[in-house]
């Protein structure tokens, strides 16, 4: 049987959460309190990371430490989607998501520090798959400036992590896109 790597439309597909998240927010800092347009792809989003994180984190199609590197937050992600999804649809405060949301980044934060110590990444993919973890622990353990009062300056603190998630979801989409290039260029 052939090795499949479908690390490329995880990649894009959590770069879609990751401005499902930001879109969240940004409407959030605006004062919005509808927000039943966000249902449908976080909950889409949510199934396809926690689906596509479950596999990845429990068959180990990759080498080594790379399902852990990136499966497990993945499915993490992927639960937190859905949860989110549920409670809009609810007109339930996500706001509590956040917390969780912490745990997950010192998980992305250990990752990306492994990374770096025990060279899981190296040369030109380094910086990329660096950037993303780092960026990506910062949005989630910043998350709870979702608590912030948004009628007062804490309208910052929301664009603040808009401005992380945004990043997260660029950087996952360089690497995507860029593994799918390269993937695209290897022979069958």
């Amino acid at each position: 049987m052939a090795f499949v790597d479908s690390l490329t439309v995880m990649l894009l597909l959590t770069g879609f959460s990751a401005l499902t998240l930001a879109l969240y927010v940004f409407l959030a800092a605006r004062g919005k309190k509808d927000f039943n347009v966000l249902i449908a792809p976080a909950f889409i989003f949510g199934i396809f990371d926690a689906v596509s994180g479950f596999v990845m984190s429990f068959t180990w199609p990759l080498p080594g430490a790379y399902n852990m590197l990136f499966g497990d937050p993945l499915l993490a992600l992927g639960l937190l989607m859905i949860a989110g999804a549920y409670m809009l649809y609810k007109r339930m405060d996500v706001r509590i998501l956040s917390i969780f949301a912490v745990f997950l980044g010192v998980y992305i934060a250990i990752g990306a520090a492994s990374m770096s110590t025990f060279n899981l990444e190296s040369g030109s993919h380094f910086l990329s798959s660096f950037g993303f973890y780092v960026v990506s622990a910062s949005a989630a353990l910043f998350s709870p400036l979702v608590y912030a009062n948004v009628k007062r300056k804490g309208k910052y603190a929301y664009y603040f992590l808009f401005a992380l998630l945004i990043l997260s979801a660029f950087a996952a989409f360089f690497i995507g896109y860029t593994g799918l290039y390269s993937h695209l260029q290897s022979p069958p």
